[in-house]
């Protein structure tokens, strides 16, 4: 493996993980140095981190948080 790739993983504990659970990528990385941004990309899409997923995850808490509060209102009609 190249000098610059190896510097990267090992500067990136995260992304060293997942190369580490998605060993395809040593061979990919092997072949095609340049393409450390692709696993950037990679990565964040196994670890939900994209802006999409972020949204997505923001829009579950507020549906979370809408239900409790209907919940709430519902407790203390009954009272």
């Amino acid at each position: 493996m190249r000098e610059e790739v190896y510097t990267f993983l090992k500067s990136n504990k995260e992304i060293k993980k997942f190369v580490r659970t998605q060993p395809q990528w040593y061979r990919h990385l092997l072949r095609r140095p340049t393409e450390t941004d692709k696993l950037q990309l990679a990565a964040m899409q196994y670890y939900k981190k994209t802006i999409p997923d972020k949204v997505e995850q923001f829009s579950q808490s507020i549906n979370m948080a809408t239900m409790m509060m209907q919940m709430f209102r519902m407790m203390r009609e009954k009272d």
